[in-house]
């Protein structure tokens, strides 16, 4: 069986974007298809593709309301927000 026919669960999520990253992609959230069991370093690095290579800086994400580790697999229904470091004067 080809890699191209074998079928894949997928997880599809909206996610809340902040700041530099709201501004890069042009919105405040984007859907994203996922395999199963992508983890959130999966999913910034398909947010970052959607940036079209603007730079971006590290960013925090929480999912379900709680600050989520780079290793987290993300469930379908999870809710996720991106959010990049504040600065201030």
């Amino acid at each position: 069986m080809s890699r191209n026919s074998q079928t894949h669960n997928e997880i599809r999520l909206t996610v809340l974007l902040f700041a530099s990253y709201a501004e890069a992609i042009g919105a405040a959230s984007v859907g994203v298809t996922l395999v199963e069991g992508s983890t959130v370093d999966d999913l910034l690095a398909t947010v970052r593709q959607l940036a079209a290579g603007k730079a971006l800086p590290p960013a925090a994400v929480a999912v379900n309301c709680e600050y989520a580790t780079r290793e987290q697999r993300l469930k379908p229904g999870d809710e996720v927000a991106i959010i990049p470091p504040v600065a201030g004067g």
